[in-house]
């Protein structure tokens, strides 16, 4: 059986900025274990909880922003597949606004530093291609939605 995650790409809209796309940063958090790699709030689902519970107690557990601070974009929603280890993991990841773009982000001790990033920036920091994809995938929801959001 796959282990299974869940998370938000969260991201953030700045005011008084280059118009939209260039206004939109996504929030990455490197970890302080292993490779150090960075990655969106996220982690693995606990006993009878259901995957959007995860994302939110995840998101607050690992960067400190409460369901309070977020606005979640359930019209989008990404499921990754891929080996830990030898074992098999299935991450969901739903998109999620970040309301008040000057909110502090507290890290917890499973992550030493977090970024704001632009999309290209948020690819290259990212280093996977199924996570690259789905920022991208992201980016792009945003931008067909436009006005619906």
């Amino acid at each position: 059986m796959a282990l299974r995650a869940c998370g938000f790409i969260v991201f953030r809209r700045l005011a008084n900025s280059v118009p939209p796309p260039g206004n939109i940063e996504y929030l990455l958090l490197q970890t302080s274990y292993g490779e150090n790699h960075w990655t969106p709030p996220k982690g693995h689902v606990d006993p009878g909880e259901d995957d959007l519970t995860t994302a939110l107690r995840e998101t607050q557990e690992e960067a400190g922003l409460r369901a309070e601070h977020l606005r979640v974009i359930d019209s989008f929603v990404q499921e990754l597949h891929y080996e830990v280890r030898g074992r098999p993991k299935e991450v969901l990841y739903w998109l999620a606004e970040l309301r008040d773009p000057g909110a502090a982000v507290t890290l917890s001790d499973e992550h030493q530093d977090y970024r704001w990033a632009q999309l290209e920036e948020a690819c290259s920091l990212a280093q996977y291609k199924d996570l690259q994809d789905t920022l991208r995938a992201a980016h792009t929801h945003l931008q067909t939605q436009g006005d619906k959001l």
